[in-house]
């Protein structure tokens, strides 16, 4: 098994956990951190499967790079909105339908 294949199978192993994890959880900082994994698999498989003419193709890896930093980006604002919806509601997890709220 080469390298590549089992960057590309961890990566595919990553984002089960991460899917897993975020469908079945309800505290929102534990489904951003499974959202994180899951990105986290994708740009790991994106890596892994990445070759052109026997070398490392470079435009798949300036695309994760940027995705890195987009994700950081993100997961700040995902972080400010989760604490804000914590001090306004006080809870951890979102409403469900059937709670009678708007």
């Amino acid at each position: 098994m080469s390298p590549d294949l089992l960057y590309a199978l961890s990566g595919v192993a990553l984002c089960g956990i991460g899917l897993a994890g975020f469908l079945l959880l309800d505290h929102l900082l534990r489904r951003l951190l499974a959202f994180n994994l899951l990105g986290s698999g994708v740009f790991l498989v994106l890596v892994g499967l990445a070759q052109h003419r026997g070398g490392p193709d470079p435009v798949p890896q300036a695309l994760v790079l940027t995705g890195i930093v987009v994700a950081i980006a993100a997961t700040a604002l995902a972080i400010v909105l989760i604490r804000r919806y914590f001090h306004l509601t006080g809870r951890t997890s979102l409403a469900d339908a059937g709670d009678g709220q708007s």
